[in-house]
């Protein structure tokens, strides 16, 4: 960090800067040359930009608000307004700073593939909707491969989950966590019974009714 009173901000750099007169702290974005003022203080930086390179994804602690608009929101006093203690994953996208107050958890990860006859165990941390189905927080369901995961902040993984491959005179002796029904046929909690369907097999995850 500098006290000098003129920071060069090369591109894709960013500065916090504290302006003591109004308490406020603001983003100066680069490239530029920046005059601190006598009432100004440099808080953080130069520091580089935020990039997320296609099928990449990072998460944001405590993010900004935005309007319907997709404007930040600020306080009558300037101040810009966070979602204290929440998360927001951000995907591909512009080079972007982080304001006051939001914080890179980790880092920029790349996406990732399920292959096939595998699939993601997933469980819910609060309501969401995932491809128009709902969810309440702790229900469990699978997102099976192949395919490439796009996470959100309301799901965490749990496991991958392998399948098993049943060939000609072979069986999966298997056992009913709870009562679902499955191909028409009802399974009562603790029930075992044989699965003989030749091919991959993932045990099935029975959403909370």
């Amino acid at each position: 960090m500098s006290s000098a009173a003129v920071i060069r901000i090369k591109p894709y750099f960013y500065i916090h800067v504290l302006d003591n007169n109004t308490n406020v702290t603001r983003v100066e974005v680069g490239p530029q040359t920046f005059t601190r003022q006598d009432h100004e203080k440099l808080v953080s930086g130069p520091d580089a930009m935020i990039m997320i390179p296609p099928r990449n994804y990072c998460i944001i602690q405590n993010p900004v608000q935005h309007d319907e608009k997709g404007h930040v929101v600020k306080e009558e006093g300037g101040q810009i307004k966070i979602r204290h203690g929440d998360e927001e994953i951000r995907f591909e996208q512009d080079p972007f700073p982080l304001y006051p107050g939001e914080k890179l958890f980790g880092k920029v990860t790349p996406l990732q593939v399920v292959a096939p006859n595998s699939a993601l165990k997933l469980r819910a941390t609060r309501d969401v909707t995932v491809d128009e189905v709902k969810y309440l927080a702790g229900d469990e369901w699978l997102f099976k491969g192949p395919g490439t995961y796009v996470p959100k902040v309301e799901v965490t993984v749990v496991e991958v989950v392998n399948a098993r491959v049943v060939k000609p005179l072979q069986a999966l002796r298997l056992k009913a966590k709870k009562t679902f029904i499955v191909n028409g046929v009802v399974r009562k909690a603790g029930e075992e019974y044989l699965h003989k369907q030749i091919g991959a097999y993932i045990p099935h995850l029975m959403k909370r009714s």
